[in-house]
């Protein structure tokens, strides 16, 4: 808190596709267990971790061959990781290759058990799966085990009312199972109450633009135990936090 700097903790050697460089990385999470980072290196078509010990300089490839997007991991330390390119998310072990589908994985579409572009996910202590189904924009809801998802979020076509999303990007969902997205077509971040059929404006909904209630296209989003909400602000450059009520 409060620096003006960051430090690097990986890449920095230039876009490409050697072990110490990355290419557009997307998303990124730190696994406690072996203090390292685990990276989306999506524009390489493979997620790669990090040693976070000092003298790391460069990381090792996990998955190959694969249109990354978000990561996240359980509790039990499976890895799930949305592939854009096919449609799909995936659960890995730890040095599994293959992984096994989760959501998805029925091609391109936008029946209930496909999806259109996943792009950020968020899973549960259920081994629950959300995720953000940016194309066919709405929010997705699969269930350990279930053959097709739940639409949770959305779903109602392209808009801005607020029933619609407009190209979901990042996602969280807290333990009552209120679903916060940034729908970043609409410059806007929201919560849906578990159940509702529309959400809540909470941030952001006030055009596309660079003032400090504003944002150009918000693509991430956190929550730190305090509460407070820190969101991506991708068409500005910057991050953004605010106090939610």
């Amino acid at each position: 808190m409060g620096d003006t700097n960051g430090q690097v903790v990986a890449g920095d050697n230039g876009r490409g596709n050697r072990l110490d460089q990355l290419n557009l990385p997307t998303d990124v999470l730190i696994d406690k267990e072996t203090d390292s980072l685990i990276i989306c290196d999506q524009g390489n078509e493979r997620v790669v971790r990090w040693s976070r010990r000092s003298g790391t300089t460069q990381g090792e490839i996990l998955i190959n061959n694969i249109d990354p997007y978000g990561l996240t991991m359980d509790d039990q330390r499976y890895l799930y990781i949305s592939d854009y390119g096919k449609h799909e998310v995936r659960r890995y072990q730890i040095g599994d290759k293959n992984g096994t589908i989760v959501a998805g994985g029925n091609g391109k579409g936008a029946g209930l058990n496909q999806l259109n572009f996943p792009t950020y996910i968020f899973v549960d202590q259920q081994q629950t799966v959300y995720v953000s189904d940016r194309d066919n924009h709405r929010v997705m809801k699969w269930n350990k085990g279930a053959k097709e998802g739940i639409v949770v979020a959305g779903g109602q076509g392209k808009g801005k009312a607020l029933t619609q999303l407009s190209y979901p990007y990042g996602l969280f969902v807290d333990t009552l199972g209120t679903i916060y997205v940034a729908d970043s077509g609409n410059h806007r971040v929201m919560r849906w109450l578990k159940g509702a059929k529309q959400g809540t404006v909470i941030a952001g909904g006030n055009g596309c633009g660079k003032g400090a209630n504003q944002f150009s296209y918000p693509v991430g989003l956190s929550f730190d135990r305090h509460g407070n909400l820190y969101v991506v602000d991708y068409g500005n450059h910057r991050v953004q936090r605010f106090s939610i009520e």
